[in-house]
């Protein structure tokens, strides 16, 4: 069986997010039946819903070629945000790290457990900036080139970190 590419969307604004970040990275490229193949800048961005008065994010995304199902990779993202302290109390509020599953290959899907493409991957700019650092020739299904979606999107706030921030 041929890997899938998956996009992992990483974000963390609580205890100390660039390490947050770079603990995630590490563990993607730890992961078993996977080979992380790319990963972008990292940026800062506000957060966008949720309670007011959060700290700021720090974000970037990870390409991954994966043996594991969807299913078995949305599990693992989970366990790996519970593992670095991820508590799930509040929508959209603070956290230690969240993986969103943005991709995997062209597939789309809509179960409860799992949307693919990511929902809202499209209007988000702390997703397709890092997302374009990796992948800018990528087709987003039923949204169209990825070049086109970020020239759309404007950054909003959104800083590219330099490489050893």
């Amino acid at each position: 069986m041929q890997p899938a590419r998956a996009y992992i969307g990483i974000g963390s604004n609580l205890g100390d997010p660039i390490y947050q970040v770079r603990q995630a990275f590490s563990r993607l490229g730890d992961m078993l039946s996977s080979c992380c193949v790319a990963r972008s800048a990292l940026y800062r961005s506000a957060p966008v819903g949720g309670p007011p008065d959060q700290p700021d994010y720090i974000n970037a995304v990870a390409a991954l070629d994966t043996g594991l199902t969807p299913g078995q990779l949305l599990a693992v993202l989970q366990a790996f945000e519970l593992a670095q302290g991820r508590c799930r109390t509040v929508r959209w509020g603070p956290r230690t790290l969240d993986l969103d599953l943005l991709l995997y290959d062209q597939l789309v899907t809509d179960e409860p457990r799992l949307t693919l493409p990511h929902p809202r991957l499209h209007e988000r700019a702390f997703v397709l900036y890092p997302l374009y650092d990796i992948a800018p020739d990528l087709i987003i299904p039923g949204q169209g080139s990825l070049r086109e979606l970020r020239a759309n999107c404007p950054q909003h706030g959104l800083i590219r970190l330099d490489s050893d921030d």
